[in-house]
C-alpha cells in the first residue's frame, strides 16, 4: 500500500475565523472578547497562561498558572493579575527583577495572545479578596506547601496539611503572609491567529510605558 505525504497544514483550520481583530483600536477589549470565546470553547482551564521569569543568573524559567483577574478599564497600571506563594521560585524571581511574559494559547480557536511587561504586586486589600474566594482546602494548602523547595516524602506534605488544618479547624483561614498576587502590566500584547499554509495573523500592540497610547502594527507570519 501507498503511503500518502501528511499534509503539512493538516490540523490547521478556520473553524473559528479571526474576524477584524486587526481594526481593534486597544488589546483590552479584544483580550476579553477572546477569552469569552476562550470560555465557551476551550474545555479546560481557558484562563491557563504560561508564564515566563528569570532567575538571578538570567536564566529562563517556564510554567503554567492561572489568571484569577484583569483589572477594569481606566486604571492605568490595568494588567493581568495572579497569586502566587512569595517564597516559590516565580515568587523570587518576580521580587527580584518585575518583569515577565505571558502566553495564552487556546487550541480549539487556533489562537494565542502573548504579553510582555513590569510586573508589581496587587496590594494586601486585593489579596485577602481573592483568597477569601478559595476553597478552604486550598487555603490550608497555602499554609501548608513550601512551595519549590525539595519534598522529603508525600507523607511530610500530607503531614504539614494536616498540621494545618488542626491549626484552623474553627472558622476562617487567613492569608499567609507570603501568599499574595501579581500585576503584569503589559508594554507589548500581540494577537495571533492560525491560517491556512501558514499565513497566519499576528496584530501587534506597544507602548513604551503604562499609561501611553499603544502603537498598532501588524506583523509577518
Amino acid at each position: 500500500m501507498t503511503q500518502q505525504a501528511a499534509d503539512p497544514n493538516a490540523g490547521t483550520t478556520e473553524a473559528h475565523p479571526p474576524g477584524d481583530f486587526a481594526e481593534a483600536a486597544e488589546p483590552f477589549a479584544l483580550f476579553e472578547s477572546w477569552l469569552k470565546d476562550a470560555e465557551r470553547h476551550e474545555p479546560n482551564d481557558p484562563n491557563a497562561m504560561a508564564l515566563a521569569t528569570v532567575d538571578g543568573s538570567g536564566e529562563p524559567n517556564l510554567r503554567m498558572v492561572l489568571l484569577k483577574g484583569l483589572d477594569p478599564a481606566g486604571r492605568p497600571d490595568r494588567g493581568f493579575v495572579f497569586y502566587t506563594n512569595f517564597e516559590s521560585a516565580k515568587g523570587t524571581e518576580l521580587l527580584a527583577t518585575p518583569k515577565a511574559a505571558l502566553d495564552f494559547y487556546w487550541k480549539s480557536l487556533h489562537r494565542q495572545v502573548r504579553v510582555r511587561g513590569t510586573v508589581a504586586q496587587v496590594t494586601p486589600e486585593e489579596a485577602d479578596a481573592y483568597f477569601a474566594t478559595r476553597p478552604r482546602g486550598a487555603q490550608i494548602a497555602a499554609w501548608a506547601s513550601q512551595q519549590s523547595r525539595p519534598l522529603e516524602s508525600r507523607f511530610a506534605l500530607e503531614k504539614a496539611v494536616a498540621v494545618e488544618a488542626a491549626r484552623f479547624h474553627i472558622g476562617k483561614v487567613p492569608r499567609p503572609p507570603h501568599w499574595s498576587g501579581f500585576r503584569v502590566t503589559p508594554l507589548a500584547i500581540e494577537f495571533w491567529h492560525s491560517r491556512l499554509s501558514r499565513l497566519h495573523e499576528r496584530v501587534q500592540f506597544r507602548r513604551e510605558k503604562a499609561g501611553d497610547n499603544w502603537i498598532k502594527s501588524r506583523l509577518y507570519p
